[in-house]
């Protein structure tokens, strides 16, 4: 509706996890820097966590991306999955055939998946999306696949990716195998106001900005302040307030245009 009025190729703040316009603030660069390590270092599992709308997601999709043709990867976006579902899922992602629904032929056939693609010298990465909502069951699954190594290295490497309820999860005494085996953690904090400048500037470039259209200062500490750090946020109030600066005829997004924005989110008081 407003591309044309901006100036814009593509809308600049859609709120799907597009790894092209990952910005990666100091903290999401060090973020992305654990997770490469973590998958390319065989180090087994590693742990990332933030809260709601940090950009989690559109961060392991970057890192999946990113990687070298030496790793074969998977996601796992659905984590309310039985032991046996989650194995399939995973069987299924990685394009391997599946038959039946017996769990020890698909640990099975994921075993023999590993060892093939590790005398290949190909690494295998496993990212499981909102693990804090694993049962304690899949999590013992999961904790067991970490068996499946050779005297050298991990076969694979699992990247549980949550929210804090996360931590709290693998704090439990049931859970402490797995929480041993986590030797990679990294938790995103909020993103600052210098970061959501940059934020914002940078997702307006990939979108095609020629400087016509500009957030000024106002306009980002009212998206900040009630953003409280978090990029999913930054792109629903910014994409409504690029609507509102479409309808006021203006390419400088204010204040009252932000405020409008939070006021179209927050609905009827």
């Amino acid at each position: 509706m407003y591309l044309d009025f901006y100036n814009l190729r593509e809308f600049p703040f859609n709120i799907t996890p597009d790894p092209r316009f990952l910005y990666l603030a100091p903290h999401h660069k060090e973020a992305y820097d654990h997770l490469m390590y973590g998958i390319n270092g065989r180090k087994g599992f590693i742990e990332l966590t933030g809260e709601v709308g940090s950009g989690k997601t559109t961060l392991c999709r970057a890192v999946l991306s990113n990687l070298g043709k030496d790793v074969e990867t998977a996601l796992i976006l659905n984590p309310c999955l039985s032991e046996t579902q989650l194995l399939r899922a995973m069987l299924n992602d990685f394009g391997l055939e599946v038959r039946g629904r017996d769990r020890l032929a698909y640990v099975e056939k994921l075993n023999e998946f590993l060892l093939e693609r590790n005398h290949e010298g190909t690494n295998v990465a496993l990212v499981i999306d909102e693990a804090q909502d694993l049962s304690p069951q899949v999590m013992e699954q999961v904790r067991l696949l970490s068996n499946l190594e050779t005297d050298q290295q991990k076969l694979i490497q699992i990247v549980l990716c949550g929210q804090p309820e996360l931590k709290a999860r693998l704090a439990r005494p049931d859970l402490r195998q797995l929480r041993q085996r986590i030797t990679v953690r990294y938790h995103i904090p909020p993103l600052t106001l210098e970061d959501t400048t940059m934020y914002i500037k940078h997702r307006l470039w990939v979108a095609g900005a020629d400087g016509s259209v500009v957030f000024d200062p106002s306009a980002v500490r009212e998206i900040h302040k009630y953003s409280k750090g978090g990029p999913r946020l930054f792109n629903a109030v910014c994409d409504n307030a690029l609507l509102a600066g479409y309808v006021a005829r203006t390419r400088v997004i204010d204040a009252s245009c932000a405020k409008q924005a939070i006021q179209q989110l927050e609905g009827p008081k």
